[in-house]
């Protein structure tokens, strides 16, 4: 399997965290854990579907994927092709007139959010293409060409800064204190930037400080309490809703 990133061009990484190209010649079927931005994905070869309840989904050969509160269950054909785009936290909206917050743990076609025309357009070029270079430089030309010159919302963007600073621990009490905001605005304005509420997303965030923290050499009761959870349970129930696994089976199989 082949599996590498590349870094946007300058105009774009401001909303584009990286790119991924992944091509893999036998089938397989894997996991992929909640991360705290949208994802938008191009099949250039071969065929990908969601697994859920036992049964299979086939995806649009383009697509793009909310930000999700657990694990999702993948299955992709052989010889398959894949341009991943990972966007930043705040850098969606910058693409779309809707609300992120639509996309909240959904998986769809990605001509439900663009025009159709425009991406069949972008599906026939990377079918035809045959380097990286070319294939992220036509992701690269849709991308601009639906970019729209909006400011960014600042105190949004702010949030995100602070729930990160935090690992995902503070408040939102704290959170919106800080920010000189009302609750119920605050989360209606992060909703629509972000994709969902600012407590489910700094959820994710602390989920991803976890990760970070389970493939050292930290106790797992270490790493429970650095992440401000109440006691082992409820540290043990988040987690196995984001991975599927307790704790101590996820750190055995690293």
């Amino acid at each position: 399997m082949r599996f590498e990133k590349f870094i946007p061009a300058k105009p774009l990484q401001p909303y584009i965290e990286y790119y991924v190209v992944s091509e893999s010649e036998a089938g397989s079927e894997y996991k992929v854990l909640p991360s705290p931005g949208l994802v938008i994905g191009f099949q250039y070869k071969g065929e990908l579907a969601i697994v859920k309840d036992g049964g299979e989904s086939k995806l649009a050969q383009a697509g793009i994927t909310g930000i999700v509160d657990s694990y999702r269950i993948f299955r992709h054909a052989a010889g398959i092709g894949t341009i991943l785009v990972y966007f930043t936290e705040t850098g969606f909206t910058h693409f779309v007139s809707g609300p992120a917050h639509e996309l909240f743990n959904l998986s769809i076609s990605l001509d439900d959010v663009f025009e159709k025309a425009k991406v069949r357009e972008v599906e026939e070029k990377l079918a035809a293409a045959t380097t990286d270079r070319q294939r992220i430089t036509i992701v690269e030309g849709f991308l601009l060409s639906q970019h729209k010159h909006i400011l960014a919302d600042n105190l949004i963007v702010e949030a995100v800064k602070l729930i990160h600073q935090s690992k995902g621990t503070i408040r939102m009490k704290e959170l919106s204190e800080k920010l000189f905001i009302s609750q119920s605005p605050f989360e209606k304005r992060f909703r629509r930037v972000v994709g969902t509420t600012p407590k489910k997303f700094a959820s994710v965030i602390r989920f991803n400080s976890v990760l970070a923290d389970i493939g050292t050499a930290k106790s797992l009761t270490e790493i429970c309490y650095e992440n401000n959870f109440f006691d082992q349970a409820h540290f043990t129930k988040e987690f196995r809703q984001y991975t599927g696994e307790t704790p101590e089976n996820f750190k055995r199989h690293l």
